[in-house]
């Protein structure tokens, strides 16, 4: 038999091996369309049901005054975290820039390889300072910085404690860490209490709870926390991402303002809203934490260092607050101005004394509509609905910037009283 025939004989079985076969391959496709289906019919459940979440396009930089694709003219924006006016501030922008020229675009590294350059360490020693605790540590966001911690800190021995509205990352680096969990109702002193009676065979045990809850704007009673905590030897965790930069007399944060700075023992927080607003979290607590924390924390670990421009943002940015509190001091009285406004034409605003302020509407598709209504008249701001709020707990969550004027509030005020006429929420 020639050879070029043997061959052929022999690599025929082969061929057919390597072939997919028809049924393989109409399997594979049947499990994609049966997934496309359940898919498309999740998706339509979610705008039938009012809740869908569309993304609006912005041509401008972030700041009080922006552009929106298919908008005509100045748009106000009353729904960033922008808190402090920094994500555009000139001396902010001019500070990444340079770090960008010298210090490159990023590092292609985690931090412990070779992702850690002179900038990150000043930047943590700067928060550290700003928060007056001995060490901190970055990470990617505050998610991360969430995700990463509970994991390190307590084990199967010890035991959290958690507000039941904390923040979705919270919930979620719990859910990590192999510790026993209680969990209390919303600033329910009383309950907290029963849960650090019913966890007191524990090792450690940890209190978690958001310093500000951002969906309606209502500080944690922490001066009552820290005495429960005294009282039964736990320690004290909190949350600062909307409290960071213009909570507190000088801007440290709810611990700050209701004068319990030393006696809660690990801040998480963000540098993606007050802080300039690019991204970017981290911790500030006891040195020997951070210190684990940058052994064992699995998204410090695993993520890429903070790209230099970010860092050098952020660092102008806490370096603004470290020299004067003029910027958050600003913030308080413009957010008593629309609060009181907004109360006196009839509308309910949820929260206190904190630039968020949730405009109470109940139903999804109306915080829907007066919110495309309000962009309509020049105010942007967006409907919160389920999953992101409790269901029949639909509002408009606007916010209060130190960069807007008191036209801007005025004029903001003016829209929502326009639109809910329009809508029957007021007379």
């Amino acid at each position: 038999m020639p050879i070029r025939t043997a061959v052929r004989y022999i690599s025929a079985p082969i061929r057919y091996i390597l072939r997919p076969s028809t049924t393989t391959s109409t399997r594979g496709y049947a499990a994609i369309a049966e997934a496309r289906t359940v898919l498309e019919h999740e998706l339509e459940t979610i705008r039938t049901g009012g809740t869908w979440k569309g993304e609006r396009i912005i041509t401008s930089k972030q700041g009080p005054h922006i552009n929106v694709d298919g908008s005509h003219g100045d748009i106000l924006n009353f729904c960033a975290n922008n808190y402090l006016g920094l994500s555009s501030h000139p001396q902010v922008v001019e500070a990444g820039i340079e770090a960008l020229k010298k210090y490159g675009a990023g590092l292609s590294s985690v931090r412990f390889i070779c992702g850690t350059q002179d900038i990150h360490k000043d930047l943590e020693q700067k928060l550290a300072q700003f928060h007056e605790r001995e060490d901190c540590i970055l990470y990617a966001s505050c998610f991360d910085a969430n995700a990463g911690l509970f994991e390190v800190l307590l084990g199967p021995d010890d035991a959290v404690l958690s507000d039941e509205l904390n923040h979705a990352s919270i919930i979620d680096g719990i859910r990590l860490c192999r510790a026993k969990r209680f969990r209390y109702k919303h600033m329910d002193l009383n309950d907290l209490e029963t849960q650090l009676k019913e966890s007191q065979s524990s090792r450690l045990r940890l209190v978690v709870t958001d310093g500000v809850f951002s969906m309606d704007g209502d500080m944690a009673p922490l001066k009552g926390i820290c005495d429960l905590a005294e009282q039964y030897g736990a320690m004290v965790f909190i949350d600062e991402c909307h409290a960071t930069g213009f909570m507190g007399p000088r801007g440290r944060g709810t611990d700050e303002l209701l004068g319990v700075m030393d006696r809660v023992h690990i801040v998480n927080s963000t540098l993606g809203k007050a802080l300039g607003g690019a991204a970017g979290g981290y911790t500030v607590g006891p040195k020997p934490l951070i210190d684990l924390l940058r052994q064992r924390s699995r998204p410090y670990l695993f993520s890429n260092s903070l790209p230099p421009p970010v860092v050098g943002c952020a660092t102008r940015a806490v370096e603004l607050l470290l020299a004067s509190n003029e910027i958050a001091q600003s913030v308080g009285d413009k957010t008593m101005r629309f609060r009181n406004k907004m109360t006196e034409a009839g509308f309910t605003i949820s929260g206190s004394d904190h630039p968020i302020c949730p405009v109470m509407l109940g139903d999804a598709r109306l915080a829907s509509l007066m919110a495309d209504d309000m962009l309509k008249l020049g105010v942007y701001v967006i409907g919160f609905s389920y999953p992101v709020v409790p269901k029949g707990k639909a509002r408009i969550r606007v916010q209060i910037s130190a960069a807007h004027t008191d036209q801007d509030i005025d004029r903001a005020v003016d829209a929502f009283i326009q639109t809910g006429r329009k809508h029957g929420v007021v007379s």
